[in-house]
């Protein structure tokens, strides 16, 4: 039998949803974690992949040569991913688990701005009112109000979702400069982890070992999420694959109704499917765009 051959679309579309379902899991953990901090819970969410990503490097054996130019875009994806993480698992513990998935979701609208102001690279008329559309749908889910208790929450999450789309554009970036994968998620991971560890030991909860467990499942969630979407946009640009990122709200959402009995309200829903609608039509225009290419 021949061997099915991916080109690299492909190849990142799958390991996008890979992803996707790594980080779904992560947040389920996260959230059964309970009531630590949130330096705290990133902290171990980070420790695991960066004994993993050490793990990696020593395996494959590849001589590591960053450019020079390169190494402002290591930091920089370094520093916006931490933010990512830390806003991230605040609204995990604060949010419905779908909600808080959706708005760190926002990174794929916020990478295209990222690439506008950052690669370069130019956005339609079109693609601008996809962005803003998608924007206006995460009003519904963050309900802008502070009689809501949730708002600021919410804000945070937002937050969350910037820091990851300006962190992906630094990894298409790093992608282009060659290099390599295992590196970006190393650095990343070292980072991320001396930063946390100060605010950690200050603000220390004890923990039991049950909630041990879920953080280290948490982290080994991140890190197989880490992996597999630091891949997938090696492989191909955001404008090809972002909008399979999504999928992560499906499995939230499932995993969100039957861990925990979330249902989330109507206007959430609306503003997810607003926002999914959206990704999809980013995705739809930019194919149509490369075929007339």
């Amino acid at each position: 039998m021949e061997k099915l051959k991916l080109n690299n679309t492909s190849k990142g579309i799958i390991l996008i949803i890979a992803s996707a379902f790594c980080f779904a899991l992560m947040g389920m953990f996260v959230r059964l974690s309970g009531d630590l901090p949130a330096m705290q819970k990133s902290f171990f969410r980070n420790i695991v992949a960066f004994v993993f990503s050490v793990a990696v490097l020593l395996k494959e054996h590849k001589k590591i040569t960053v450019p020079k130019s390169a190494v402002k875009y290591l930091f920089l994806r370094a520093f916006f991913g931490t933010v990512g993480i830390v806003c991230n698992f605040y609204a995990i513990g604060k949010l419905v688990l779908a909600d808080a998935s959706i708005l760190n979701k926002m990174s794929p609208f916020f990478a295209i701005l990222g690439s506008l102001l950052i690669l370069k690279e130019k956005i339609s008329p079109k693609k601008a009112i996809i962005v803003l559309a998608a924007f206006i749908g995460c009003l519904f889910v963050i309900k802008p109000t502070f009689r809501n208790a949730e708002f600021i929450p919410s804000l945070i999450g937002l937050l969350g979702g910037f820091g990851a789309g300006i962190a992906y554009t630094m990894v298409r970036k790093l992608g282009q400069e060659k290099v390599e994968g295992s590196f970006i998620v190393f650095f990343f991971s070292a980072f991320s982890t001396l930063v946390f560890l100060p605010f950690m030991i200050a603000e220390y909860k004890p923990m039991t070992a049950l909630q041990l467990g879920y953080l280290l499942l948490a982290g080994l969630s991140a890190t197989g999420g880490q992996y597999t979407i630091t891949a997938a946009y090696i492989y191909a640009p955001a404008r090809d694959i972002s909008v399979y990122d999504y999928s992560q709200i499906v499995f939230s959402s499932l995993l969100g109704l039957f861990v925990f009995g979330q249902v989330p309200d109507v206007l959430s829903i609306i503003g997810y499917v607003i926002i999914i609608a959206m990704a999809a039509a980013m995705f739809f225009l930019n194919r149509k765009s490369a075929k007339s290419a």
